[in-house]
């Protein structure tokens, strides 16, 4: 039986599609056209072709910040998925706690960035901060503003604090729409926990954790507001992340030429790191096929 295709229904998406190039393509050519050009004001251009890219990528400057963020991101990673994991595993899958639960977890991220660099800011504070005063009462040396990995790990905790409900939201949704026939079955057969989590839980979650995975390392590796807010870059350079760099770039020193290349950069680095992500993630539970010799 032939179907009947109707192109017409291409007019429904064509909105979209205007919306998409007015938000983001045209801004991404103008970036592109400032990323070859150089200017000295009165909106006077001139051609520089590829030399602002090549100054970038041998800039010690761009690498320290892109080391800077590759951490960042690397133990965000590493401390978020999996406790969002353990977090998941734990919540209730029935009863009346379960919106409780929801409710809760949802909470952290209906806060604006702004307004959570403003909280830990003020949380962190020795004289009036509930977290800065404790740790000084306790004896404890602690001060974000001048001690580097003070400053670090307050922007750890808050971004775990922050974001971990995303992956627990993410992987809950995976737990929950596994069906009970996967956990009779392994009750049948004497499945320990640690097996049920291996072979049943884990590979219904690999779709929500490869969202997770991906949604987490773009956004903390485009982190600006919090950083920002809580440290300014600070003490020194130790947290100047490239978002931090680039804007202290454009708009501090309003080297348009070198921050438009510098941009575009940072969108390929995001975007070849995210899709090596997404590659061996989604490769990773394939199975290899068996050598050629045998039965």
């Amino acid at each position: 039986m032939n179907k009947t295709h109707d192109n017409r229904a291409w007019f429904m998406v064509l909105p979209v599609l205007v919306l998409v190039a007015f938000s983001a393509v045209i801004p991404l050519m103008t970036v592109v056209n400032y990323s070859v050009q150089d200017s000295f004001g009165n909106n006077k251009f001139f051609w520089a072709g590829t030399e602002w890219f090549g100054e970038i990528l041998t800039s010690p400057r761009f690498h320290d910040a892109l080391w800077r963020n590759l951490l960042f991101s690397a133990i965000i990673l590493a401390i978020e998925v999996p406790l969002g994991i353990l977090v998941a595993l734990a919540m209730p899958k029935k009863g009346i706690w379960v919106p409780v639960c929801l409710v809760l977890m949802a909470l952290p991220l209906l806060i604006p960035w702004n307004v959570v660099g403003t909280i830990w800011q003020v949380f962190g504070r020795t004289d009036i901060g509930l977290l800065g005063h404790t740790l000084a009462s306790l004896g404890i040396p602690y001060n974000y503003v001048q001690n580097s990995f003070d400053a670090w790990a307050t922007l750890i905790v808050m971004d775990v604090w922050h974001w971990t409900s995303l992956v627990v939201l993410l992987c809950y949704a995976g737990l929950v729409s596994i069906p009970d026939a996967y956990y009779q079955a392994a009750k049948i057969d004497g499945a320990s926990r640690l097996a049920v989590f291996r072979y049943i839980q884990l590979p219904k979650m690999g779709r929500v954790l490869l969202i997770a995975v991906l949604l987490r390392f773009m956004d903390s590796f485009m982190i600006y507001t919090e950083p920002f807010v809580v440290t300014g870059g600070g003490p020194g350079n130790s947290t100047t992340f490239l978002s931090i760099d680039l804007v202290k770039m454009a708009v501090g020193q309003f080297d348009l030429g070198p921050a438009a290349a510098m941009s575009l950069i940072y969108f390929l680095i995001i975007l070849l790191l995210s899709w090596v992500f997404y590659t061996v993630m989604t490769n990773a539970g394939t199975d290899r096929p068996a050598p050629k010799g045998d039965a």
